[in-house]
């Protein structure tokens, strides 16, 4: 009583990717969450080894800080809505005006990335994903989107198969070429599953990114409140989705190239890797190339003369520019082996991008098409 009184400053908490526990927790969150999880803070807690009260509490902080970018349900929106990966050629001084459109006005754009490519002077420097919901016409919203930004022409490549999907920066670090799975991957087909508006509801309100204070034990429960469900009848529901492979995996998404807000870099190099094999071997070509670990995506897309005939498609990313061509090259001698001809290749690099999810609800989207004045009608 009446001594000197100690003053303790707590140090905040570590936010860097490269903290031993951040890169544990990180190393599960990104991407290993496959589907739905009842309880997927205490499966990160499980999977990584960390306590959960610290899962919870370096989520939080890395949220905060701005090293994660976002916490979400994610969805397999292939099977949502229509989608495809859109090439435009827009003329090179309306280039940043058109992406910012994109970015910040068209909500159902996703990846927006301006790209430069190692066969010298490309006309498509925009890439954007696209998705349009059920019902709706994709060529029609591109028109539309093409009047906005002036682009002059726009070229639609949708997935035929997808063969990798899964963006787990962490885990890659350090990856050697050649790096890759004993067995071919998998091949997830592409088709779209139709939903009742009920359940467009539950789907909605389950992939909302979740803010700082969403971030507790039992996560779901004010999310099931929200869709005016009971909880279990949220499961059950969120469980159905699973069934019908509708859902993605539950994710802490970090920045693709941007530096975090303590300024580092948490990859530099976003690589659109392009092959024309011939007609017959896509599926084969794409499961060696997705059997690859340092593939975030790999697909099956037709390219059309415009890009050489190219069948198979695929991203990775990295801190490194010449280690993410000696994966390449590596994948490249792997086809080879594998008997794969490959006729053509091509390097996209990705420049300036901002990545946000593409929204997929009928709801969200006659309402878009009331506000910019778009008829809604096919």
């Amino acid at each position: 009583m009446g001594g000197e009184v100690r003053v303790v400053t707590l140090s905040p908490l570590p936010v860097s990717t490269t903290d031993p526990i951040n890169a544990k927790i990180l190393a599960v969150s990104e991407d290993r969450l496959q589907g739905f999880q009842r309880d997927p803070l205490g499966e990160i807690a499980r999977q990584s080894g960390v306590e959960l009260a610290v899962v919870v509490e370096r989520i939080q902080a890395m949220l905060q800080a701005g090293t994660i970018r976002r916490v979400r349900q994610t969805l397999l929106a292939t099977n949502l809505a229509q989608g495809a990966l859109v090439a435009w050629q827009v003329p090179e001084e309306q280039l940043t005006a058109a992406f910012d459109w994109m970015f910040q006005r068209d909500p159902f754009s996703g990846h927006v990335v301006i790209r430069t490519t190692d066969a010298g002077k490309t006309k498509y420097r925009l890439w954007t994903t696209v998705k349009v919901p059920q019902g709706f016409s994709m060529t029609k919203h591109c028109e539309f989107l093409a009047q906005q930004t002036g682009a002059e022409k726009f070229i639609l490549l949708p997935a035929k198969k997808l063969f990798a999907l899964g963006v787990g920066h962490v885990r890659r670090r350090g990856l050697e070429p050649g790096s890759r799975a004993d067995v071919p991957a998998d091949v997830m087909d592409v088709s779209v599953v139709e939903l009742t508006d009920s359940e467009w509801r539950v789907l909605v309100t389950l992939k909302r990114e979740f803010t700082t204070e969403e971030l507790v034990r039992n996560i779901w429960d004010t999310r099931a409140r929200e869709a005016n469900v009971s909880l279990e009848t949220f499961f059950e529901i969120a469980n159905s989705f699973n069934q019908r492979k509708i859902i993605g995996r539950f994710s802490t998404f970090l920045e693709h190239v941007k530096p975090v807000a303590s300024g580092e870099h948490v990859t530099r190099y976003n690589a659109l890797f392009h092959w024309a094999v011939p007609t017959g071997r896509e599926i084969d070509a794409g499961r060696e190339v997705g059997r690859h670990h340092i593939m975030t995506h790999a697909y099956w897309r037709e390219g059309g003369p415009e890009f050489h005939n190219v069948n198979v498609m695929g991203v990775a990313h990295g801190t490194d520019k010449q280690l993410l061509l000696a994966h390449k090259a590596a994948i490249d001698e792997h086809l080879r082996k594998a008997g794969i001809a490959v006729n053509y290749t091509n390097v996209f690099w990705g420049g300036r991008s901002e990545i946000k999810p593409s929204e997929i609800s009928p709801f969200e989207y006659r309402e878009w098409c009331r506000r910019v004045g778009l008829s809604s009608e096919i």
